[in-house]
């Protein structure tokens, strides 16, 4: 029998700074349902931000906190923790002049070290931060602003050209809740003048909301996750617990936009559950990740699929010394098999993270000592302090180890709904207390899940199941292709039809005929799996962080927005036509 997990000595920093020595060690037992169950009996850390942030200078008063990873190295500010700690204080006591306690304050920014000013002063100010993607559009701003019902926003001057101030004044106007309007510099200029006092910020609880983080919106509509100080700093102390050694050096490279979990959670408030060195790139760029990972000495890093591709594509990753380079965390999307064996020449462990906003991030890792074969095929082990089952879709019930179903989860990590949703909560969150993930999934018996895809990716063709992932990972293998997509395509025969949409690799020469790509799927799957319509694609539409939208190529099959490069489509009682593509009108 394998161990489901190894000992790791960790530390648990309390609210006064004094780190407690525990050991986190998985039972040796083996399930026969998927249903695992917390494994400590320690509490889990719930602190608010303003207690994180007091147990981090109580550590580390002295040791560089925050770093604003701009190109030009004379031009980036730092900050330790105790400047750190006197400058969003000044920021909390701005917000305080305007807002009361739980009141919505919407952030309209990129990345800058500014964000994590705003973000660690709204938490101790206790306003409700509400992130907003700077590349909204007007309306989707309204969306976001209106949903929310904030009382403010805050923006910076501009993105990619766009004057944000002069687009967030005019669209203001038809939303009554906001009271408050203005710059973010202007904001922080402000606080910087402010003499220090004494002035007292609230006491608040941990299950206090923190923020409003509007879901990706990857089948639909977003909604917005609240989340609280305690669910947040929980989620994200367990991620960087698993993430480097204990005692080792954490050096964040966070190229994750901040109005994301990944880079309001995971990296800005998990780097702070350590003591660590938080640097903020303000976009993701490969020349700059490259270059910061150099001069910064970043030994953590987080990198979707998308991202990870563009660093291993970068035609001079080898003159870059990336030796300081321990874990990359890469997760939020589909992970494909190969990609991680790719990553592994960067020379940093690859650990895989899954979860979703209203998880407060990330609630299930691989880790540093886990087997190439379970990196690079599961999403690895629960955290500590979640109960996660796999549950059949229709009946409810756990299934038997390995019995593909729905991803279940429970406990502290559980968003508090979604805001002024209580219909969609519900649909959430059932009366038991079970996040419904939407994603489908198989647990082994030592507790290890793997993800086959989302419920409403699953296509259903002739009344057989199939999971476009596995389609996916069998793709990915073959050298002309990058980046794949399986679909399901309404077909009046099937139900649903499977269709493969395709980026290929560049520089790869002619374009593989999509008879010989069915062939070589039929050689790996099952008949009935393999995609029947087939896509090329120079690019996939993504959310702001790196999802695939399926929904989106759907439409777009289905509109003849794109054009099929082979069709392979048999009625029923037809014989089939294996190599006679026919291109669609």
């Amino acid at each position: 029998m394998r161990a489901a997990a190894a000992c790791d000595q960790i530390w648990r920093v309390t609210a006064s700074g004094r780190p407690i020595s525990m050991t986190a060690q998985q039972p040796l037992t083996q399930l026969t349902r998927s249903h695992w169950r917390p494994t400590t009996a320690e509490p889990p850390l719930r602190l608010t931000i303003a207690g994180l942030l007091s147990a981090a200078v109580a550590r580390r008063p002295d040791h560089i906190a925050l770093v604003d990873g701009v190109a030009d190295p004379d031009a980036r500010r730092r900050w330790t923790y105790r400047e750190l700690e006197g400058t969003v204080r000044k920021v909390a006591i701005a917000l305080r002049r305007r807002f009361e306690v739980g009141d919505h304050v919407a952030l309209w920014s990129p990345n800058s070290a500014d964000w994590v000013l705003f973000q660690i002063g709204a938490g101790l100010a206790g306003v409700v931060l509400v992130t907003v993607n700077p590349a909204y559009r007007d309306a989707e701003l309204a969306y976001v602003l209106r949903g929310s019902h904030a009382h403010g926003v805050f923006f910076a001057d501009e993105y990619r050209g766009r004057d944000l101030g002069e687009i967030a004044r005019a669209t203001v106007t038809t939303i009554p809740s906001v009271q408050v309007i203005g710059s973010l510099g202007d904001l922080l200029a402000e606080a910087a003048a402010i003499e220090p006092s004494t002035t007292e910020l609230p006491n608040l609880a941990a299950g206090a909301i923190a923020q409003v983080q509007y879901t990706s919106g990857t089948t639909g509509f977003p909604k917005g996750a609240m989340l609280t100080h305690g669910g947040i700093t929980t989620a994200c102390e367990q991620v960087a617990r698993r993430a480097l050694p204990e005692g080792g050096p954490l050096t964040y490279l966070n190229p994750m936009p901040l109005f994301h979990i990944g880079g309001s959670g995971v990296a800005t408030v998990g780097t702070l559950t350590k003591a660590g060195t938080h640097v903020v790139m303000p976009r993701f760029d490969v020349d700059l990740w490259l270059s910061l990972v150099e001069s910064e000495r970043a030994t953590i890093t987080m990198a979707v699929p998308t991202m990870l591709i563009a660093i291993l594509e970068h035609p001079r990753l080898a003159d870059h010394d990336l030796e300081s380079l321990q874990t990359i965390l890469t997760g939020g999307a589909h992970v494909p098999t190969e990609l991680v064996h790719r990553a592994a020449q960067l020379g940093a462990n690859v650990m895989i993270t899954f979860g979703q906003t209203e998880s407060h991030g990330t609630m299930c890792t691989t880790r540093r000592h886990d087997s190439a074969d379970d990196i690079s095929t599961t999403v690895g082990l629960p955290v500590d302090h979640v109960e996660v089952a796999i549950a059949d879709p229709v009946s409810g019930e756990i299934v038997e180890v390995g019995v593909p179903g729905e991803i279940l989860v429970r406990g502290d990590q559980v968003m508090a709904g979604y805001y002024n949703s209580a219909q969609e909560t519900d649909a959430a969150i059932d009366e038991a207390g079970w996040l419904h993930f939407g994603d489908l999934g198989t647990m082994d018996e030592r507790g290890y899940l793997r993800v086959i895809g989302r419920l409403k990716d699953m296509v259903i063709r002739g009344g057989e199941n199939i999971y476009p992932r596995e389609i996916e990972d069998v793709l990915l293998r073959h050298p002309s292709v990058a980046e794949v997509a399986v679909v399901g395509v309404p077909d009046a025969t099937w139900g649903e039809e499977v269709a493969a949409v395709i980026r290929l690799q560049p520089g790869t020469g002619d374009r593989p005929e999509p008879a010989a790509l069915l062939d070589y799927c039929r050689e790996r799957l099952a008949h009935y799996k393999c995609p029947r319509l087939w896509f090329y694609v120079p690019a996939f539409p993504l959310t702001a962080s790196g999802k695939i939208q399926k929904h989106r190529i759907v439409a777009s099959i289905v509109g003849r927005e794109i054009a099929s490069v082979g069709s392979f489509v048999r009625k029923v009682g037809a014989p089939s036509a294996r190599h006679a593509p026919k291109t669609s009108p």
